[in-house]
């Protein structure tokens, strides 16, 4: 039987290695990477990349069904995911001037990984 930490455990790695994935896939559509694990403000964002003059905040989940993980950013994720986000471009004056938005990959096993652009409305104000 697991107990409560080696279940913590699995997921942490899990959701680890599904932000690998979703880095390399979305670096082989040409996006380059500017941060990874990025936590500020009690929010996270698990992914910050850039291609042309768009940068996406990406946020990963990984689930045993793609419908699962689709269902799985509530709303008060959004907003923790936002405040990390204004905090992020607080600290880094130079994206002032370029397009931003809200990415999703969902990763399910046996499935290509999903990504939606613009998955969510960023709350920026």
């Amino acid at each position: 039987m697991k107990s409560a930490l080696d279940h913590r455990e699995a997921t942490y790695l899990r959701g680890h290695r599904a932000e690998w994935i979703a880095l390399l896939f979305l670096v082989t559509k040409g996006y380059r990477p500017l941060a990874r694990r990025y936590a500020a403000s009690g929010g996270e964002i698990d992914l910050i990349v850039m291609r042309g003059d768009t940068i996406a905040f990406v946020e990963v989940k990984a689930r045993g069904l793609m419908d699962d993980a689709l269902s799985a950013i509530t709303a008060r994720k959004r907003q923790r995911f936002s405040r990390a986000v204004r905090a992020w471009l607080v600290r880094n004056n130079w994206a002032a001037g370029k397009a931003w938005r809200a990415d999703a990959v969902f990763i399910a096993p046996k499935k290509w990984p999903q990504h939606i652009v613009n998955a969510f409305d960023l709350e920026i104000s």
